[in-house]
């Protein structure tokens, strides 16, 4: 690996890992803080977090934009013909909501079984920092529901800022109290 291939790695995995988990944090605080019943379950009962934060994965998706490629031989995908060397974007954040793998997609349920969620991707493709962002936002959840039970928006859910600028989505900010 030349110098500039590892400097362009480290960025990546820095910048990465830090956008997505922090936005996939801040996502899934904003999900359980408007939804109070599951941020509530999650007080009464911290160890469903684990469980949460696959299917909080699922639900929010943080990267949107889909994975580009090329087709490699003509095939046939979902009744649709699609010839070598044309190109096709899979939507990770489609594919977290069809019906027949998640049944009821629409629907935020923490206790839902979400493990094959696509969020990190798959196969060779699959996020490298997987285990690491599971972690820290496993850590991050559990914390504030433990340490701070009664936290809660500090402005009505229409004055969030969504970030949709930018390949990660997520938020400009989260302004809570408690």
């Amino acid at each position: 690996m030349t110098d500039e291939e590892a400097v362009g790695m480290t960025v990546l995995l820095l910048v990465g890992g830090h956008e997505t988990t922090a936005n996939s944090i801040a996502l899934s605080v904003l999900a359980l803080l408007r939804d109070r019943a599951g941020w509530e379950a999650l007080v009464a009962s911290p160890d469903l977090v684990e469980g949460a934060v696959e299917e909080l994965l699922r639900y929010l998706s943080p990267v949107h934009h889909g994975v580009v490629r090329a087709v490699a031989r003509d095939a046939t995908v979902g009744g649709t013909a699609v010839g070598a060397g044309e190109g096709v974007i899979a939507s990770l954040f489609a594919a977290n909501r069809d019906p027949a793998a998640f049944p009821d997609p629409d629907r935020l349920d923490l206790r839902r079984d979400a493990r094959a969620h696509l969020a990190f991707g798959s196969g060779v493709h699959q996020c490298v920092g997987q285990l690491l962002a599971r972690l820290e936002m496993r850590v991050a959840l559990r914390a504030l529901v433990t340490e701070l039970p009664d936290l809660r928006l500090a402005v009505p859910f229409e004055e969030v800022a969504f970030r949709f600028d930018a390949p990660i989505y997520g938020l400009r900010s989260l302004p809570v109290t408690w």
